[in-house]
């Protein structure tokens, strides 16, 4: 839990980095079918039969899942779990491990009380850059396997798995390419860690000062919740370029996505996939705050078994 005062951590980097990744690992797993039918919405882009626009095959966030399913199978949903796995590990252990140091830091280290808005949104902006430029070939993996659909018989995927997909994009693509993207990457998760973590923090202490309200299962649903819409509201277009970005590597920079998705498809495209990114986020924030709350509390009980 990400606590509002500037109060040494009870538990070791240590602890707080695995806490973190197991937290964020649980809720992938739990939410990557939402993740999948995002990802399809964002690449969806209009399609136009001579004069005429045909229907999108992707319909909503519950059309989407079951339309992947039926052609597909019910596994195609959770296509890219691994590197989703790797990306969570990583980038979820680094970017709330990280934290409470540098959210101190910031502050300094003669800071009395609690920390200001500023400086959380501060801190969170910064892990949230420095855990995806880390993690970013996971991610662009992650989508790339996501973004493939049913090919027709006899037409070979270009990759077999996760780390087909790391060794086939450096060999044919480069080395950099497994960092194609990381701009808007770096710039939807810094964006989308601040929305979270800041709003966590403020829907929280908002709800504790309700009559009735405690610290509790229920405080920390509706506070992931709010920090799932939160940051969906602010990170979608941003969340949009990139993954059009790492699914379709003819883009030739965020700023050509950018301006073709809106020449091309409109301004609503940038919340393409709105409902379930959402549905995910908002979901994902509420599995892996609940799980992260229990994890630490294991974690503290294993380094401090008097307390």
């Amino acid at each position: 839990m990400v606590a509002d005062s500037k109060a040494k951590s009870d538990i070791s980097f240590a602890g707080t980095f695995a806490s973190s990744a197991f937290a964020a690992c649980f809720a992938e797993i739990c939410t990557i079918p939402l993740d999948t039918a995002k990802v399809r919405l964002q690449l969806q882009k209009s399609a136009i039969s001579g004069d005429v626009l045909t229907a999108p095959k992707y319909n909503g966030m519950l059309g989407t899942v079951a339309t992947i399913a039926k052609e597909e199978g019910a596994a195609s949903l959770w296509r890219g779990i691994i590197p989703g796995l790797h990306r969570q590990c990583l980038f979820g252990g680094l970017r709330i491990g990280l934290y409470e140091p540098v959210r101190d830091f910031y502050v300094g280290p003669n800071f009395v009380g609690d920390v200001p808005l500023s400086k959380k949104i501060l801190a969170a902006l910064t892990t949230g850059a420095v855990g995806i430029a880390i993690a970013n070939p996971t991610d662009l993996v992650k989508v790339r396997l996501q973004s493939e659909g049913k090919l027709p018989p006899g037409v070979p995927r270009r990759y077999s798995g996760a780390l087909s997909a790391y060794s086939t994009i450096a060999r044919q693509e480069g080395f950099a390419a497994l960092w194609t993207g990381v701009g808007p990457n770096i710039a939807r998760n810094a964006i989308i860690n601040a929305a979270e973590l800041a709003s966590y923090d403020q829907v929280k202490e908002t709800i504790l000062k309700i009559p009735g309200f405690k610290d509790n299962a229920v405080t920390h649903l509706f506070a992931g919740l709010g920090a799932g819409f939160f940051a969906v509201c602010i990170g979608s277009p941003v969340d949009v370029v990139k993954s059009r970005m790492m699914g379709d590597p003819t883009y030739k920079s965020t700023i050509d996505c950018f301006v073709k998705t809106l020449k091309n498809d409109g301004p609503l495209a940038f919340y393409k996939g709105f409902i379930p990114n959402f549905g995910r986020l908002g979901s994902w924030n509420v599995i892996m705050f609940l799980t992260l709350e229990q994890a630490k509390k294991f974690v503290r009980s294993l380094e401090s078994p008097s307390a």
